[in-house]
């Protein structure tokens, strides 16, 4: 006992500072019940925070947050040899577990409290009602034809599939949310640019095409996944970056983005990447409307749907698996009940946008 105590006393900082993050992990749940404190958090606190972080990262040409998680573990494991020689395990324990403490406690205060302001829809003003099985085979078919027109006009190897060069994409971003900004003021913010993934068949194995960093706000996105859903993945991402917190409002707003745009691989892509969206729900409504809907898309998309699934594929298996639910898990933990599949939710937002620019409906 006398042994622990003196241990104790050696390691009050660390343990004082252990108490500290798990006293602030608690102010956090406590607070976050609130909608208006949140949306003044958000207002002032945060979204300056991350900007001011993003203004300063914005000009390396590489992830600053790869970078940093690189610089951690390498830290982690040289300090762990250390600890393991000198036989001070516990000291060691107890600074990661400080770090890993804090590090999650500004992820609540700089992320996890843009889950429980004011939403999207509730900002823009829409609804999302209930959606038909007439209402979404209509937009399905909707979005096919935008894809079937949008196709021609990008980029494409001898095999048929996209193929514009990922530099090009991250260059062609630039005042991609100005279209959107005259409808949602308050999607408005400075401009920041996309940085590539080092590590992106890390990514890909997990299942992940892109992130935002959540506190210092830096998008980084996967560039070892086909390219024709790439455009819409940055706009995704951007999204984030301007306040849009859910996955699935997310993917609407990066839709929305994508397909504004004067840029034909950006509108490309979010019109198949919306089409996706549409078709799978549909799929699960009414099989026999989805394979209809299927057979309308011009041989182009096809290839790129094709070469998307097959890339994808190589990549089933239990790291995949692990990394879904991992990040299921950490949606859920900030109320995100549906987990990935809300990645599908953002269809009742996109039948709402467009069913009027359909010509039948039930």
């Amino acid at each position: 006992m006398k042994k622990i105590c003196r241990w104790a006393c050696r390691h009050r900082a660390g343990l004082l500072a252990l108490a500290v993050g798990f006293a602030t992990w608690g102010l956090f749940y406590i607070a976050h019940r609130s909608t208006a404190a949140m949306d003044w958090w958000l207002a002032y606190v945060s979204m300056p925070v991350k900007r001011g972080f993003s203004f300063i990262v914005d000009p390396l040409p590489f992830s600053t947050c790869e970078l940093g998680a690189t610089v951690l573990i390498v830290g982690a494991l040289v300090l762990l040899a250390r600890a393991v020689r000198r036989r001070r395990l516990a000291a060691w324990a107890l600074h990661m577990a400080v770090l890993l403490v804090w590090g999650y406690a500004g992820v609540c205060a700089l992320w996890g409290t843009q889950y429980y302001g004011t939403n999207f829809a509730a900002r823009a003003g829409m609804a999302a009602p209930p959606v038909s099985t007439g209402e979404l085979a209509a937009v399905t078919d909707y979005f096919a034809d935008k894809v079937n027109a949008a196709a021609p006009l990008v980029q494409r190897d001898e095999s048929g599939v996209f193929a514009t060069d990922k530099t090009e994409i991250f260059a062609g971003c630039a005042h991609l949310y100005d279209p959107l900004t005259e409808r949602w003021p308050f999607l408005a913010g400075p401009e920041r640019r996309p940085k590539p993934a080092i590590y992106s068949k890390l990514m890909s194995a997990w299942g992940f095409t892109g992130y935002l960093c959540p506190l210092v706000g830096e998008s980084t996105l996967n560039v070892d996944s086909p390219a024709v859903f790439l455009p819409v993945t940055i706009a995704h991402e951007l999204a984030h970056q301007r306040g849009v917190a859910a996955e699935q409002e997310a993917n609407f707003v990066g839709v929305m983005a994508a397909t504004a745009s004067a840029n034909a691989d950006y509108a490309y892509s979010g019109w198949l990447f919306g089409y996706l969206h549409l078709s799978n729900a549909l799929y699960e409504a009414d099989p026999a409307l989805a394979a209809a809907s299927y057979q309308t898309l011009c041989a182009e998309a096809r290839a790129d749907l094709a070469a998307n699934n097959a890339y994808w594929k190589q990549w089933e298996g239990p790291v995949k698996q692990t990394g879904e639910k991992v990040y299921t898990t950490f949606l859920q933990g900030y109320g995100q009940d549906l987990g990935m599949r809300s990645y599908g939710a953002c269809v009742d937002l996109l039948v709402e946008e467009f069913l009027t620019n359909t010509t039948s409906c039930d």
